[in-house]
């Protein structure tokens, strides 16, 4: 079997299609929620915590700012970006989130889908197990 053929065969399984599917929706959700996050979490966690932007929450360990020769500040010095921290941990946990719900809710759908009703041979087949194993 050639390289080509081999190649076919791997890209066009219906699996690796469905996972890119998968990939292009994970991609689409992920845009969603990013904006849910930026437009309308962050800023209400800005205003509890009292500041504009939570990225702008710092904590100076040293005075080591870089100066020019005008005495302008080029660089500023080591800082402890909690703020940023605490909202990509935010961020995290409301992704964690919706992305449990879309997975409950798709396994729901799927379950209800997979367990069709038996027939009523196998209900007549089920029944006579049960006796057999009753007396056994």
């Amino acid at each position: 079997m050639g390289f080509i053929q081999e190649f076919k065969e791997f890209a066009f399984k219906g699996n690796l299609i469905d996972m890119a599917v998968g990939i292009v929706m994970g991609t689409a959700v992920a845009a969603m929620v990013k904006s849910f996050l930026e437009n309308i979490i962050s800023p209400i966690i800005a205003v509890v915590a009292g500041v504009p932007d939570m990225s702008s929450m710092k904590h100076k360990l040293a005075d080591v700012d870089v100066t020019n020769e005008a005495g302008e500040v080029v660089k500023e010095g080591a800082f402890i970006n909690y703020g940023t921290f605490i909202q990509n941990t935010i961020d995290f946990a409301i992704l964690a989130l919706v992305i449990f719900i879309a997975i409950k809710i798709a396994s729901s759908w799927m379950a209800s889908e997979d367990d069709p009703e038996p027939s009523d041979e196998v209900k007549l087949l089920t029944e006579i197990r049960d006796s057999l194993a009753k007396r056994a």
